[in-house]
């Protein structure tokens, strides 16, 4: 199972625990621009932070702000991941401000990005326009009925799945486990499969995590990081309790 690839969305800005990802066995981190307040001098030691545990620093940002994403890139994350994406148009936007020409449009810097020059800018910019991941999540109904036209979109690398906002979008309250939301992961994974386009679960369960296993994904997303802590500290601090009323006072 070495091809499969596992990602976290870090949702606690703290360059430590970024650096402990790549340690702990995950492939990416989603540091996150949507729902974080995180400032550019934050963001750059976390991204230097995954680096340095060997995890690959992506970012996920509000909308397609084509300066925001050269600037991100330019900082050192090889991936962008665009929140909330409906449309064919935003996500050319999106590649286009991500990858330098004659394949975008995005401007050229050096700096760190290029080893403060010891990697030709010849050679960052093929690079790049190889290696970098756009990626769209698809979080609305909108999003679904659109993603045929955005998979043939060329640049857009890999999907991920955004179940709890498509719940929301489709009036079921916050459920990303109801079946019709269910219905609609699959139908975003069947669009992805047909356009050989990679598509990246987030199962919620075991359930889950064995039908996408089972139709061969090979990318998932754990979760956030806020909650896997906050899970295991609450286990941890049970599990504590629990032995203690085995042992006679």
């Amino acid at each position: 199972m070495t091809n499969i690839k596992v990602g976290i969305l870090n949702s606690i800005p703290d360059p430590l625990l970024c650096e402990m990802f790549g340690r702990a066995g995950y492939n990416f981190a989603v540091l996150d621009l949507e729902h974080v307040l995180i400032s550019p001098h934050q963001l750059q030691h976390s991204i230097r932070a995954c680096e340095l545990g060997g995890c690959i620093p992506w970012v996920r940002v509000p909308e397609v702000d084509t300066k925001l994403i050269g600037r991100v890139l330019d900082a050192g994350a090889k991936g962008i991941v665009i929140s909330r994406l409906e449309s064919a148009d935003d996500a050319a936007l999106a590649v286009s401000a991500a990858l330098f020409p004659p394949l975008g449009r995005r401007g050229i810097t050096g700096g760190r990005v290029t080893g403060f020059g010891r990697t030709s800018l010849v050679d960052y910019i093929a690079q790049t326009n190889q290696e970098i991941h756009i990626v769209p999540m698809i979080e609305s109904i909108a999003g679904v009925h659109a993603l045929p036209e955005i998979l043939t979109v060329p640049g857009v690398s890999l999907i991920m799945e955004g179940a709890l906002d498509l719940a929301l979008d489709l009036g079921l309250g916050p459920d990303p486990l109801h079946s019709d939301v269910f219905k609609s992961l699959q139908q975003i994974a069947e669009h992805c499969h047909h356009a050989g386009v990679p598509f990246c679960a987030n199962p919620r369960n075991d359930d889950q995590h064995s039908y996408w296993m089972d139709l061969g994904i090979k990318w998932f997303l754990a979760g956030e990081d806020r909650g896997l802590v906050l899970l295991a500290l609450r286990n941890r601090a049970s599990s504590l309790r629990q032995l203690s009323k085995l042992i006679p006072a």
